[in-house]
């Protein structure tokens, strides 16, 4: 059966970018074997609200990447645990994109092929080492990771209960067609050949999930990462970006959390009443 592209391979629009000024807070660990950034919320209570946010990068990775550590930092300051995935193993697009002769299709292919079975056995990895049976989990990704968060809120997996991607790469329709849980689009008037945004949302609509959609016009590919922060504009629009992603995502996890509560509260009086003793 065909399965219409409705964003196409990463290509030459992500190869350019501007560097982000600020000094990363994260540190790096190893979650199933594979590097791993991790950006911690800033208080104990914060931990307690048991957060999480998977973070899936663009072609410039995550371990030699400010920009992306930095925009880590800033979910974990808004009170979430992020894990930052290096499903590139040591070999971001940024070392190799003024390189003469550079194969560029054969860097997409084989890191592809490596983060079809490492990206599955790295979120096991990552609820068994950081969450509990109440942490709620949420996935982000940019260009080359917004496949693995479409996966993510598929009708087969239970891996996380909401996510975003900004300026997609490597999307059929079969993506929007599957999703099953809340989604959150920020995308770009005339992104060349990327998300056909209309059409996204009639696949979106025609299922069960809830959606929403930042647009933003006069910006160019990579606009939620790799802006020019010296231009108030494009500033303006990554910080908006990612402080919608925050506001979806903290909107659908409370949901579930109090959903999750009065759940245990409703058994604990169940319990209760069973054993004969006062309700509270």
């Amino acid at each position: 059966m065909s399965d219409p592209v409705l964003a196409a391979p990463s290509g030459a629009c992500c190869l350019s970018g501007f560097p982000h000024q600020g000094t990363p807070q994260g540190t790096f660990t190893s979650v199933a074997g594979v590097k791993t950034y991790i950006a911690r919320p800033p208080t104990p209570a914060h931990w307690q609200q048991r957060r999480v946010i998977l973070y899936f990068p663009d072609v410039w990775g995550i371990d030699i990447f400010l920009n992306g550590q930095l925009l880590c930092d800033y979910f974990a300051s808004q009170g979430f645990l992020v894990l930052a995935m290096d499903y590139f193993r040591g070999d971001p697009i940024m070392l190799h994109r003024i390189e003469p002769g550079f194969d560029f299709e054969g860097w997409k292919v084989k890191h592809k092929a490596f983060a079809a079975g490492a990206v599955p056995e790295w979120i096991d990895a990552v609820k068994t080492q950081f969450g509990t049976p109440e942490t709620k989990y949420a996935a982000v990704g940019y260009c080359f990771g917004a496949p693995y968060v479409m996966d993510a809120l598929s009708e087969t997996s239970s891996a996380v209960c909401v996510g975003a991607f900004g300026h997609p790469a490597f999307l059929n329709e079969s993506h929007f067609t599957n999703c099953a849980r809340a989604a959150s689009l920020p995308v770009l008037r005339g992104d060349g050949p990327h998300v056909p945004r209309h059409r996204a949302e009639e696949l979106l609509g025609a299922g069960a999930c809830t959606f929403h959609v930042q647009l933003f016009s006069g910006v160019g590919h990579g606009f939620c990462l790799r802006g020019d922060m010296t231009d108030p504009y494009r500033r303006f629009v990554k910080e908006e970006s990612a402080s919608g992603i925050v506001r979806w995502f903290t909107k659908f996890i409370i949901r579930l959390l109090i959903k999750l509560r009065r759940s245990l509260v409703r058994l604990l009086i169940k319990l209760r009443r069973s054993l004969g003793g006062p309700f509270l």
